[in-house]
């Protein structure tokens, strides 16, 4: 399957509590990283939801030692 098949099973876009799931980290983390850009969101209406794809770049980028 191609990494960017729609028809996987990958959650393409997180609420902030299934981010939450996905990285293991507080609220409180997850919004100081959300506000200092390190964790780009996408706003659909009023709702604010993180794209898993941001997710995997945040923690490789953690993983790398480069930041995020």
């Amino acid at each position: 399957m191609a990494p960017n098949d729609m028809t996987s099973n990958v959650t393409l876009l997180h609420t902030i509590p299934g981010a939450l799931d996905q990285l293991g980290i507080g609220r409180s983390t997850l919004y100081e990283l959300m506000a200092s850009g390190e964790i780009q969101t996408v706003k659909i209406g009023s709702r604010t939801l993180i794209a898993h794809d941001e997710l995997v770049r945040f923690v490789g980028a953690l993983k790398a030692g480069v930041g995020a």
